[in-house]
């Protein structure tokens, strides 16, 4: 077969592919139609679904922020001692952190798996700590450690405030152990300084002098621009008897 006739046939075949095309298309314009339609629908879907995402995402941020200021808002003795006059407070602790915790299970019950419904459960765990409901707290507080990826900031901060129901409750050696697990994890996403200071006030609960002044002088020496540097270099001066100068 020459060169000529091979072009020639290849020729034919393209003009015959279109033709078929365009002659399926002729007699299938209801489903061409409707497949067109379809991609169509599969991507106002998508955007849609993209939109309704960010908005709850949104919505969910916010009522998140609404259940921080009440955890943050001052008690009425607070605010007589220096805060805004108008600013509204609680007459006691037990109303602020009840009214919040209620305020962050309402945010995790309507958001459960979104960041600020996460961030919610945690808060509402925090609530309950200062409520003295330690064992739900720390239910909650467990679930966290163990579910959440081992290094998310969830993770360590749930394992953070089950150590401090440790310290509250007299279990201080369980609280010292996971304070230093946390101080000596360089990839914390929490500041190292922070369990540290914790590490070493807990000691001093336990009645552990030297191992806390031990503790207050290594955050000194290796973090000394910490914002608990200062008050770590007088709690070891005053723990090891000294005079601060």
């Amino acid at each position: 077969m020459n060169k000529e006739l091979k072009q020639q046939i290849k020729q034919d075949e393209i003009v015959t592919g279109v033709e078929h095309a365009w002659k399926w298309l002729v007699d299938n314009q209801a489903t061409a139609r409707t497949v067109g339609l379809s991609v169509l629908a599969v991507a106002v879907a998508v955007g849609g679904f993209n939109y309704f995402q960010g908005q709850r995402t949104a919505a969910a941020a916010a009522s998140l922020d609404e259940a921080l200021a009440l955890y943050t808002r001052p008690l009425a003795s607070e605010a007589a001692q220096g805060g805004a006059p108008n600013e509204p407070s609680f007459a006691s602790a037990s109303d602020k952190y009840t009214k919040a915790a209620a305020a962050f299970d309402g945010v995790e019950r309507k958001y459960p798996t979104l960041p600020a419904g996460i961030r919610a459960r945690y808060y509402g765990a925090l609530c309950r700590i200062e409520l003295r409901d330690y064992d739900t707290a720390r239910k909650t507080l467990k679930t966290m450690a163990d579910r959440g990826p081992a290094g998310s900031l969830e993770a360590v901060l749930a394992r953070m405030a089950l150590a401090d129901i440790d310290r509250r409750t007299g279990a201080y050696d369980k609280a010292v152990e996971a304070y230093k697990t946390l101080a000596g994890d360089p990839a914390s996403p929490l500041p190292r300084e922070l369990a540290l200071m914790n590490l070493a006030t807990t000691l001093e609960d336990a009645k552990r002098p030297q191992e806390a002044s031990a503790s207050y002088k290594q955050l000194v020496e290796q973090f000394p621009s910490s914002v608990y540097a200062a008050e770590a270099r007088r709690r070891a001066a005053y723990l090891g008897g000294e005079q601060e100068s």
